[in-house]
């Protein structure tokens, strides 16, 4: 689960006129909530990167916008992508399987291209295998289905890639008329509701036994609501994502008779994905039995930009 970090707020008002096309949220889900933004449009024209608010959520060379499910268990389950504005389907692709290596010149994976008259164009990448669901001349509105979010293509965790392009150049529709004025909201964007920009964030969070597999937390790793007497060890671990060089996470495990685990674990470089745990061993003849609890706080720069709360209970 997705904790809302509420780092910078552009607002939720309207936007988009001056440029006379305006885009809807393309897919069917929650922000904050059951998806969230992994990476950004790259706005430095150099060998560095930053977003449109001039944070790290970008790489380098990064042409559009990563919209992004925590793991691969909502992927499975199914989450729809959908036409961003009224237009017509120029082009699709399907059959690309996921979780694979891509190919060359199938970097988009499965995806589908909507032509939205005056020169503005969308692009959908990294669809689900077998899910595109629109064929090439089919008219569609806002909010059609176009196929479901995947992992095919150049995609290392399950998203959607959404190029937005104007007489065939990438814009961002956070900030589409370059340069931007870091720290200030955009001038103008062409979301109908500008979505929350939130600069990074707890996906999920777990106790277990030891210390788990990077890959098992991204497949869709869930939390034990018991575990026995006789468990080897309690540990925390914690999924996140736009970490920063100087973050740091502090946790703690109380258990039924005090505080367990107190730690800090300090960010040396900007990770866009990645794990953090701690734990304990257990002493003596096992856990004593009841509730305990796990709390982790995202720090950065002395403020708390998100945190998550747990518990296991040790029965006989």
């Amino acid at each position: 689960m997705i904790r809302r970090a509420v780092i910078v707020i552009w607002g939720l008002a309207c936007h988009g006129q001056a440029l006379a096309f305006d885009m809807a949220f393309p897919l069917d889900c929650t922000l904050g909530q059951t998806c969230y933004i992994q990476q950004f449009y790259d706005h430095d024209a150099g060998k560095d990167w930053q977003d449109f608010t001039c944070g790290p959520l970008a790489y380098d060379g990064h042409d559009g916008t990563d919209f992004a499910l925590p793991t691969r268990a909502e992927m499975a389950v199914g989450v729809d992508v959908l036409a961003a504005a009224p237009g017509t389907v120029k082009g699709v692709r399907d059959g690309v399987a996921d979780f694979v290596p891509y190919q060359a010149g199938k970097e988009c994976g499965n995806g589908v291209a909507v032509d939205h008259g005056g020169g503005w164009e969308t692009q959908y990448c990294h669809m689900k295998q077998g899910s595109v669901a629109v064929r090439v001349g089919q008219a569609v509105d806002t909010g059609t289905p176009l196929g479901q979010v995947g992992q095919s293509g150049m995609a290392e965790f399950p998203h959607m890639h959404l190029s937005v392009r104007k007489n065939g150049v990438e814009v961002d529709p956070f900030s589409p008329e370059n340069p931007t004025t870091c720290g200030a909201a955009p001038a103008d964007d062409l979301w109908l509701q500008t979505p929350e920009y939130q600069a990074g964030g707890i996906l999920g969070a777990g106790f277990s036994t030891e210390i788990p597999k990077f890959d098992a937390i991204k497949a869709g790793l869930t939390s034990p609501k018991t575990l026995p007497k006789s468990a080897p060890a309690l540990a925390m671990w914690v999924y996140l994502f736009g970490g920063q060089k100087g973050d740091a996470i502090l946790f703690e495990i109380l258990g039924p008779e005090g505080r367990i685990v107190t730690e800090r674990v300090a960010g040396e470089r900007n990770r866009a994905l990645f794990f953090q745990a701690v734990g304990r061993k257990m002493r003596g003849t096992g856990w004593p039995n009841g509730v305990y609890t796990g709390k982790a706080l995202l720090m950065r720069r002395g403020a708390m930009i998100d945190s998550t709360v747990i518990t296991v209970t040790i029965a006989p």
